[in-house]
Parts: C-alpha cells; structure tokens; sequence
C-alpha cells in the first residue's frame, strides 16, 4: 500500500495525558489500558484492569474459562460494545491516544487494531483474492495494480502464497483448517494495522497447523504489537514476551512471561500455572 493510503487511514485520536500503570519495566507502550470496567447489562465482567503493552511483542492472557480474557480483546479494538447491552468505563489509549473518545471512529479503530478469531472464519462465497482485500475494498481501493502486491506479500507473510498463487479464485472456506486460519491472519494484516488481537487462534487448529501458526505468531512480532488469548499454558510460554493472568474479570497478574512462569508473584497465578484449577 502506498505510504499516502496508510497515513490517511489513520484517525486523528484525541490525546491524552496516561496515567501509565508501569506495570511494564521499560520501553515505551503501544497500547495502554487504564482503569477498565467492562459490562454486559448489570453484570459486571471485568473489573479496574490497568495494562500497558509495548510494540513488537507477543502478549499472552491467560486464565480460567469465564474469566474475562476474550471480553478484554474485544475491548481493545471496540467490539464489546457491538453486543447488547455491552459498555466500558475506563480508557485504552493507542499510541496516546484514547480510542473511546466521542469522536473517534469505531471503525477506524478496528482498522488499526486488527483482529482474528478462534475459529476461523473466511468470507463465504469469496475468493482466496478477494478475503485478501476485503478490507481495502472497504477502504475504496480497487486498482489491481495496487491490490495484487498486496494479495502477494501478505499470503508470502503466512506462509501461504507457494500453496495458493496458482488458485487464487478458489474459495477460501475450500482450504484446510490451518490455511483457512492464515488466510484470516493475512486479511487482518493486509490493511496494515499496527496491533494484531488474537482470540484463541490456534483452539480449532491440529498440532501440525498449530506450530505452522506459532511460527508466524513469533515472525509477526517483528512488525506488530500482538495480543494472544490462550487456554494453552505451554503455548504461551512458547510465543510471547509478557503474560497476563486473569480471573474472575480482574488482572492477577502481569509481567515477563518467564518470570510469570518461574516465579510467579501470586499465590493464585501458581496454582493456575500448575494444573490445581481451570
């Protein structure tokens, strides 16, 4: 895409003076959140959740089902509020900037923080090509001259390009499991987000494809700040710089994912560590 496309996509986001939760020893934060209440109605889900997440690395939530970890990805590029009766309180600032201000765009922000579900879900009746772009259609462009080369890195980007670059009109729900899953990682990518949320991605997946997508998990971390929730201990500890550990909608803890491992801080995030629960 061209560097005048990319800067236009980007939505002039209020700014704001972060209260930053230092959570994180050093560098500068690509997303931060701060005092994050989500609901459902009356029922609260989760509870003064304070995060603050850097560029180009992978981070792990983890914790029990029904703590909260797919509810606190959705946050992040507003799509809780897409359900009913949904709301937040509390901030999530990108790069500064609060995407829950009033006049910010949910749409644009959806477009700079990408995002890729557990099971995987490319669009029916479409192409390889046209998943692909779907978001720049979106976006207005339509001169092949500038979707092809998009089309070309992002599949070279998952690994898919050698297996499909000869049937780009077959559909995509005609792939296996695994492409299918890179397929959706290369459509999030394609419209060049700058965080990447990953909501189980690998759940659905056979161990074989599951490695395929940890690989590229571990690749993208070199252009992306990426968000992972995992029901798989021993996946997080292989994929990410830093671990988050909920339960019961609040943050237990957080920090280095070796640390979080080794030498847990709370009682709590040992016994999860170790099998005693979830």
């Amino acid at each position: 895409m061209s560097q005048d496309t990319t800067t236009a996509s980007k939505p002039q986001l209020q700014k704001t003076n972060s209260i930053s939760s230092g959570i994180l020893e050093n560098g500068s934060a690509k997303v931060v959140i701060e005092h994050l209440n989500a609901f459902y109605g009356t029922k609260q889900v989760l509870h003064d959740i304070n995060m603050a997440i850097r560029d180009k690395t992978v981070t792990a939530i983890i914790g029990p089902s029904g703590c909260g970890k797919s509810t606190l990805l959705r946050t992040i590029n507003r799509l809780h509020e897409l359900k009913r009766n949904a709301r937040v309180e509390g901030r999530v600032l990108l790069d500064n900037r609060d995407i829950y201000a009033p006049d910010v765009n949910p749409v644009v922000v959806r477009r700079r923080i990408g995002m890729v579900f557990q099971k995987p879900n490319p669009f029916p009746n479409m192409s390889i090509y046209d998943n692909v772009i779907a978001g720049l259609k979106l976006q207005g462009i339509r001169d092949k001259a500038i979707l092809d080369p998009i089309v070309e890195r992002t599949l070279k980007v998952v690994g898919l390009w050698d297996e499909v670059k000869d049937d780009l009109k077959r559909r995509g729900t005609e792939l296996s499991g695994g492409q299918q899953q890179r397929l959706c990682i290369a459509r999030a990518i394609a419209v060049e987000p700058e965080v990447v949320l990953m909501d189980e991605p690998t759940a659905s997946l056979d161990p074989a494809a599951t490695a395929i997508i940890e690989d590229l998990i571990r690749d993208l971390r070199k252009q992306y700040a990426l968000i992972v929730v995992t029901h798989n201990m021993q996946q997080a500890a292989r994929v990410s710089d830093h671990t988050a550990f909920l339960f019961n909608g609040k943050l237990i803890e957080y920090g280095p994912t070796r640390r979080v491992f080794e030498k847990p801080e709370q009682s709590l995030t040992e016994q999860y560590i170790t099998g005693r629960f979830g």
